[in-house]
């Protein structure tokens, strides 16, 4: 019992002792940390009071520099400001100089005017003078001479002007001379040029054609029974068929070459058939009609695509192949038409000018001939309205319209279109003429020439392509010689009818004939 009494007891004292003596070593460590910061806190307090005094050291250095940069800049100022004074006094002290010159300067200048009033009114009084003296002396010399001012004046005038007349018309006929040689010259070699890139064979087109026969049976089974096949032919083709004694052939005979070639086609088909009879033939027409205007078609497209011509009318190109089947002169329409294209596209090349659009006015001049056997009128006038039904250009219509000088050219493609359509018509072989409008057209020429006065003699040459006028000469001058050649040229443009151009020539011939004896 005491022994447990005696544990607890030395227990709790020890509890109590080692209380003890963790209060004791807190207490120390308590006051060691406080001596240290305590230490701290006048480590810190020194260091705050030494960059305190480096600060202000600082601050007061800085103060002292910009302290001396202002001061200096002030100064500098000052200078500046000191300079600009003195300049602003040395320019407004030479204002001042130039304002007292500029006073003199108007002093002297209105002095110097003063004096010009002066000299122009003596001036004046004088001319006043001379003028009364020129009137005087004027008035004594049409009294010496008995002719007055006014006539005086007129004479003279109308001898300057006989005179300057003349010297006026032969400096303008030499001008003119010149200028035509020179045109001639370049319009040669454009149209020269543009024949040599371009060539063609010369084909006629007659107004028959005809068929060869296998044998003269064909003859009679072609006429038929009391004729009945030869008048069904005859009367759905719209040509005539003479059948005469040449063996083994038959001629159709018309001015249409299409209806021509369709009934040439009808009647070779039915030979080849062998069937004929009234209702057979009106079979092979209405075929033939229809592969006929097939390859008008054909040859319209082939055609615009050979010239390079894009965007026309359906109609059109159906008209431009029918061209293939009209002729002039015996000269085939579409072959004459595809020419002058080629030739107005060339030549419109050379001058710098649209060729497409001139191988398109060049290919529609005579498209009119197209249906000219089906609308009354000129092809020239049915050439225009085609060209403004379907919308062609205002060049194309004036080509068409112009070609034959039915109206004036608006445009050089128009004038081209004119001289290939005379290179066309007019080269040889080109067309057929016949004999009696050959002499008649040589006649009438030399009676127009001859129907002039003061002509001797008019001749008609080189197959009425140029005629010769030869004058009186003591009855028609040089001057008349060049009216009279006009005059007849407009003549003959106005009465005749002629393929290509005909030249004219009036020939003035003085001789002096003496003979020694």
């Amino acid at each position: 019992m005491d022994f447990n009494v005696m544990s607890v007891l030395t227990l709790i004292i020890g509890f109590f002792v080692g209380f003890a003596i963790i209060l004791i070593v807190n207490v120390i460590k308590n006051n060691q940390n406080e001596n240290k910061a305590n230490k701290l806190m006048e480590d810190a307090k020194k260091e705050a009071d030494k960059y305190k005094r480096d600060s202000l050291m600082e601050l007061k250095e800085e103060s002292f520099r910009l302290k001396q940069e202002t001061d200096k800049e002030i100064k500098e100022k000052k200078a500046e400001i000191k300079d600009n004074e003195t300049r602003l006094l040395q320019r407004e002290a030479s204002l001042d100089k130039r304002e007292e010159m500029l006073q003199k300067k108007d002093i002297t200048i209105e002095e110097k005017e003063n004096n010009l009033l002066a000299k122009q009114k003596e001036l004046q009084e004088k001319e006043l003078k001379m003028d009364d003296l020129l009137k005087q002396e004027l008035e004594e010399l049409e009294k010496i001479a008995k002719f007055s001012r006014e006539k005086a004046h007129d004479l003279i005038m109308k001898r300057v002007e006989n005179k300057m007349a003349k010297e006026i018309a032969d400096y303008i006929k030499d001008q003119e001379r010149n200028a035509k040689l020179e045109a001639h010259e370049k319009a040669k070699q454009i149209i020269v040029s543009s024949m040599e890139r371009y060539a063609e064979d010369v084909a006629s087109e007659q107004t028959v054609s005809t068929i060869d026969l296998p044998n003269d049976e064909m003859k009679g089974r072609l006429i038929g029974r009391e004729g009945r096949n030869i008048r069904t032919i005859e009367s759905v083709t719209g040509v005539d068929l003479i059948i005469d004694d040449t063996p083994e052939a038959i001629v159709i005979s018309s001015f249409d070459p299409l209806r021509r070639e369709i009934a040439k086609v009808t009647i070779e088909t039915l030979i080849k058939d062998g069937r004929i009879h009234p209702a057979r033939i009106e079979e092979v027409y209405d075929k033939t009609l229809n592969d006929i205007n097939t390859k008008i078609m054909e040859v319209g497209n082939q055609t615009i695509y050979d010239l390079g011509i894009v965007k026309m009318e359906p109609e059109l190109i159906n008209l431009v192949g029918k061209l293939k089947y009209r002729s002039s002169y015996g000269q085939n329409a579409l072959k004459h038409s595809i020419e002058v294209a080629n030739l107005t596209g060339l030549m419109a090349q050379e001058l710098g000018e649209n060729v497409a659009l001139a191988k398109r006015a060049g290919l529609l001049h005579d498209i009119g001939k197209a249906i000219d056997f089906e609308i009354e009128g000129s092809h020239v006038e049915i050439g225009a309205d085609l060209a403004r039904k379907y919308h062609e250009d205002e060049v194309v219509i004036n080509a068409i319209e112009s070609h034959h000088g039915d109206k004036d050219a608006t445009n050089v493609i128009s004038v081209l279109v004119e001289i290939a359509d005379t290179l066309s018509a007019a080269r040889p072989g080109a067309r057929n003429d016949t004999m009696d409008n050959y002499m008649k057209r040589l006649s009438q020429l030399e009676e127009i020439g001859n129907s002039f006065d003061g002509v001797e003699k008019t001749f008609a040459v080189q197959a009425g392509r140029e005629i010769r006028v030869i004058v009186k000469p003591d009855e028609v001058d040089d001057a008349g010689s060049y009216k009279m050649a006009r005059d007849i040229k407009d003549r003959i443009e106005a009465e005749m009818q002629y393929p290509g151009t005909i030249k004219v020539n009036v020939i003035r011939e003085t001789r002096a004939i003496e003979e020694a004896r």
